[in-house]
């Protein structure tokens, strides 16, 4: 079996480390992980054929052996490191490598607006840190330890996105990053099936708090989220940083301040010396991720010309908090179609209910929130009242759990629409254009809503 130590120094010798043979680069370090449908080993070969410096197995049979007829898999028989698990030992590396650092890490979980908080953090530490980050959403028990591998020898520091289906997921990726500072964004409706319902969200978010009091690390906290700030009494006297917004109640006590001057259709907010910032997210529900970023900024030191610079610059992609106006339509579109869930839908469409109409109508397009349990047909029914409370001129939904709460749940109204998937929606879209229309596009990933952006 191939030892850590073996295994880190043919790590430091190549190039990086890869998990998908159609995404292998020359030397390097090859993963063969195992899935519900697929098994590494058995392309195990195939990396080495294109250009990887070894594999690290965990089925021997895939080995060449002394009696290989075929000579060119011989000619890698020593380029196959045999170890007992797979991922087990990519975890184990990733820690390893984590280890050789001294810089802060800082690790991001909570239901909403993690990710857009990492991107925030990182523009704004960018400013003055190498700083390298979790690249896209690669946030669970293989992408932390990629992110960890991927991170350049000369970072200063490193943010390290964490999220979780279960109790367990966050404490384990704790002990593969490690990190020295923390936050939670909130705790909230998201992954209720896995997790077994709020209080196990409740538990699983707040493993991040656990591993940081445990390593003497230092924690962020909201303080205009009561859930959070009840866990502060956890933490010994100046580990705990406060952030939020300068009414009367809390200034005093926050480590970093600012007001939300507006939302619509952009954020502007004003900073602690009453500078007026433009920002290029929209939606009040992102002002929190916003002040986050900017107490980290302080923190470490940055000026606020730095931290403004920071957070005016970042561009929202990837479907997440993007507006976009269109033309040909005459549409604008609030792009949220990145992931839902019951508190994130609910904080879209009353942002969609602040937009001003300017001589527009308001369209809200939903698709399904998944992985909500048993609590599924209660939370769509749940969003389709909000959304005929508010000011929508028309709701589009789709997905059968909209269906459902649409139907069994005795909703008529004929401002709602419903499609069963999103091809009966793009037929309906091709032949009833909406045009003039400020439009919320909102739905989690599997409903793939951004392909019906074109026909908008």
């Amino acid at each position: 079996m191939t030892t850590l130590p073996i295994l880190y120094e043919i790590f430091l010798e190549s190039s990086g480390v890869s998990t998908d043979t159609r995404h292998v680069n020359e030397n390097e370090l090859f993963f063969a992980l195992k899935g519900n449908n697929f098994d590494g080993n058995k392309f195990a070969y195939q990396a080495l054929e294109k250009g990887a410096s070894y594999v690290v197995v965990d089925d021997a049979t895939v080995i060449p052996s002394f009696d290989e007829h075929d000579h060119k898999k011989l000619a890698h028989k020593n380029k196959y490191l045999l170890v007992e698990n797979v991922l087990v030992s990519l975890q184990k590396l990733a820690n390893f490598h984590r280890k050789q650092f001294t810089i802060p890490f800082i690790g991001i979980t909570g239901s909403n607006g993690k990710t857009t908080t990492k991107e925030l953090l990182r523009s704004v530490l960018s400013q003055k840190f190498k700083t390298y980050a979790t690249q896209g959403n690669l946030n669970n028990h293989i992408g932390v330890p990629l992110t960890i591998l991927s991170m350049p020898t000369n970072t200063e520091i490193a943010i390290i996105e964490m999220g979780a289906n279960k109790v367990g997921d966050i404490q384990e990726l704790c002990s593969i990053a490690e990190p020295t500072y923390g936050m939670i964004t909130n705790i909230g409706y998201a992954h209720l099936e896995g997790f077994g319902g709020y209080e196990g969200v409740l538990r699983g978010k707040t493993e991040l708090y656990q591993s940081l009091i445990k390593n003497n690390g230092t924690v962020f906290i909201n303080s205009d989220d009561s859930v959070l700030m009840n866990m502060e009494k956890r933490f010994e006297a100046g580990k705990v940083i406060k952030y939020g917004t300068s009414d009367a109640q809390n200034s005093l006590e926050n480590y970093y301040s600012a007001l939300l001057s507006t939302s619509v259709p952009t954020i502007i907010y004003e900073d602690e010396e009453n500078n007026k910032i433009q920002t290029q997210l929209t939606g009040a529900y992102n002002f929190p991720n916003i002040l986050a970023a900017l107490a980290f900024g302080k923190f470490f030191g940055l000026s606020t010309s730095q931290m403004n610079k920071g957070i005016s610059d970042y561009l929202p992609k990837n479907n997440r908090s993007q507006v976009e106006e269109r033309t040909e339509t005459k549409n604008t579109l609030l792009l949220d179609a990145y992931n839902a869930n019951p508190d994130s839908m609910k904080a879209a469409l009353l942002h969609l209910e602040a937009m001003p109409k300017n001589g527009k109508q308001k369209v809200a397009i939903l698709g399904d929130m998944f992985e909500l349990g048993k609590e599924s047909f209660i939370k769509h029914k749940e969003i389709l009242g909000l959304a005929l409370q508010l000011k929508i001129d028309k709701i589009i939904v789709c997905g059968k759990d909209f269906q459902k709460a649409k139907t069994a749940g005795n909703i008529v109204s004929s401002l709602i629409l419903s499609f069963v998937d999103k091809k009966e929606l793009a037929d309906y879209l091709e032949k009833n254009p909406v045009t003039e229309s400020i439009i919320l596009l909102k739905g989690s990933r599997g409903m793939g809503l951004e392909t019906v952006v074109e026909l908008l």
